[in-house]
């Protein structure tokens, strides 16, 4: 077993969160015990349907996928496996029903789900309007924008999981009564830190924006008409809140809802934190990412087809045993994800992987190169959920489920989604998800309690030093301006390869998600990042075209626009411009 070389800020990143700690909080784990304490707890799932030998061998192959660095799952697999916690999920979805007992019930959930380790979202939307009568008391509503902020403020008394701070999705239909209220809701730059906002669109609001008519408000009780707004109106409050401070992003119900696996049990209403999984209520996902810089061949320049396909193969496995093996902390989810079985494979290291083969981000090669890889991992997980589904029976909601009416026996209602990979890529040494480089040289902040880690990409040292350049000179010269655009003698090559999110044009986003999504039957979490001196209309092209392209969601990130942003360009505090009309996009900065 070979055990990656781990880098100083990936030590520091397990240190703080990941190894486990006596009573005096003095750690009493090595990174290679943390990977043999997931794999042993996750191969004990194998003795349900086969013998100790099967266990072992499977083991082994677990902790070998880690160690290595082909494939980690979320931080709570990794934070609770094999301890008396016990909760392995990522990604939960809690309902908040419209009377003072659902809505504190739906409180305490959350924060069990949180001390776990896990990231919550709500749909806000069955909740009755500001100013209505509440006729048991004699008095009024106080509406979902309201209710929210003692949501975020129990979050931030809450830890997930002892280690990090929680972290929430609120949607809100855009039909409800309330909706200008809660695009406007972070808009002062202090409310509601804790969460990321998404209104819920439909296609017929969205073509009513088109057309400039005006479209009805509609009470959650009884569905019954309370006033009208323009459409255009609302969109574009939403493309300026969103210009201003990030939020609110837009998901697509009716294109999440046309792939909801099992319709018979619920509508979907709302997704995990980041939007990668849209979940019936009371569901939880298991996410885990290959990583797709390790899936090349020796030289770099190919893809390793056969690894890619085994190491797909094995991580479904793994994932699958994640379900058997958790233990949700509220019985009700237990319930549905048991239902369900759920799962999120997904990538990081795509930007790595694309240097290494000399193919520019921003590039149509790119968008293939993405579109062929999912294609494959998609083909291999929905083959794997298959052969599970023979031997240990298909998910028990799947009578009456898309799959069912397809003639598709699988073990796992969904498998495939992109998340952010903020701190499992950090591990892997890997760039996160499928963004583009961040910049050359960043400070990534909000990862650990009050530290800042400083970072220059370890690619750039690697392509500098074998084109003979003087590599700390140009180390210098990055960590003031955090990329290579305005650095003389750097080989034009090196600038194609080595370009950085902000300049890459936003429409190239758009498509590299598009390329995914197509093979994803979850979501793809990806931030459209702009620069400083992009304008709202360029907000509001982003966002007619994601719509166009039909991806399920789309969150707009404006550089600058949040005094705590989690990855700073340069190492030096100044803000940074780039030349008006370029349209970028860098890493993932909601939570």
């Amino acid at each position: 077993m070979k055990m990656l070389e781990l880098s100083d800020n990936a030590l520091a990143v397990l240190r703080s969160r990941y190894l486990m700690r006596d009573r005096d909080l003095k750690i009493v784990e090595t990174p290679l015990e943390l990977f043999q304490r997931v794999a042993g707890h996750m191969a004990r799932a194998e003795l349900i349907w086969g013998d100790s030998t099967e266990a072992e061998r499977w083991e082994e192959v677990f902790c070998d996928m880690m160690t290595s660095g082909d494939f980690l799952p979320n931080s709570p697999t990794l934070m609770n496996a094999g301890t008396s916690m016990g909760q392995l999920s990522a990604c939960f979805v809690i309902p908040v029903e419209d009377t003072m007992e659902g809505i504190f019930e739906a409180v305490k959930q959350m924060a069990l789900v949180q001390r776990t380790g896990g990231g919550t979202g709500f749909s806000f939307s069955r909740l009755r309007p500001a100013s209505d009568p509440v006729f048991s008391t004699g008095g009024k509503a106080a509406g979902p924008v309201s209710f929210m902020k003692i949501f975020d403020c129990a979050t931030t008394h809450i830890k997930q999981g002892g280690k990090r701070r929680g972290a929430n999705m609120g949607v809100l239909r855009v039909d409800h009564p309330d909706i200008m209220d809660f695009i406007r809701a972070k808009k002062d730059g202090q409310s509601l830190q804790n969460f990321n906002l998404s209104v819920a669109v439909t296609d017929s609001f969205m073509r009513a924006v088109m057309a400039e008519a005006s479209y009805d408000l509609l009470h959650p009780a009884d569905g019954r008409v309370t006033g009208r707004l323009k459409a255009a109106g609302v969109f574009q409050e939403i493309v300026q809140a969103a210009w201003e401070t990030g939020d609110p992003g837009l998901l697509f119900m009716d294109r999440i809802n046309k792939d909801n696996p099992t319709p018979h049990v619920g509508r979907i209403e709302a997704t995990n934190p980041c939007g990668e999984v849209p979940l019936l209520n009371h569901e939880s996902c298991n996410l885990g990412s290959l990583n797709l810089a390790r899936m090349l061949q020796c030289k770099g320049k190919q893809i390793n087809e056969e690894k890619l396909i085994q190491t797909v193969r094995r991580s479904v496995r793994f994932l699958d045993n994640v379900i058997a093996m958790n233990r949700c902390p509220i019985s009700e989810i237990q319930t549905v994800t048991q239902g369900n079985r759920k799962i999120g494979l997904g990538v990081m290291g795509f930007s790595e992987m694309l240097i290494r083969m000399g193919i520019s981000y921003d590039s149509g090669e790119a968008e293939r190169i993405g579109l062929h890889v999912m294609e494959r991992i998609h083909q291999e997980a929905l083959r794997t959920s298959q052969e599970l589904a023979c031997k240990r029976g298909v998910y028990p909601n799947w009578k009456g489920s898309i799959h069912e009416k397809k003639g598709l026996r699988l073990r796992n209602a969904a498998l495939i989604a992109i998340a952010p990979t903020g701190t499992i890529s950090i591990i892997a040494d890997t760039t996160p998800s499928i963004e583009p480089l961040f910049a050359l040289a960043y400070r990534r902040t909000n990862v650990l309690e009050n530290e800042e880690l400083k970072e220059v990409n370890p690619l750039f040292r690697e392509y500098a030093d074998a084109c003979h350049l003087n590599t700390d000179q140009l180390v210098e010269q990055i960590m003031e301006k955090g990329t290579l655009k305005e650095v003389e003698g750097v080989p034009e090559d090196m600038k194609r390869v080595f370009k950085t999110a902000l300049e890459i044009p936003v429409e190239r986003h758009l498509a590299i998600q598009a390329a995914f999504q197509r093979h994803v039957d979850n979501s793809v979490s990806k931030t459209i990042n702009m620069p400083a001196d992009a304008t709202a209309s360029e907000v509001a092209k982003a966002y007619w075209k994601a719509w166009e392209l039909g991806l399920k969601g789309v969150t707009i990130y404006r550089y600058g626009s949040r005094s705590n942003q989690v990855l700073q360009l340069g190492a030096q505090d100044r803000p940074y411009h780039y030349d008006h009309g370029s349209r970028c996009d860098p890493e993932e900065c909601r939570i």
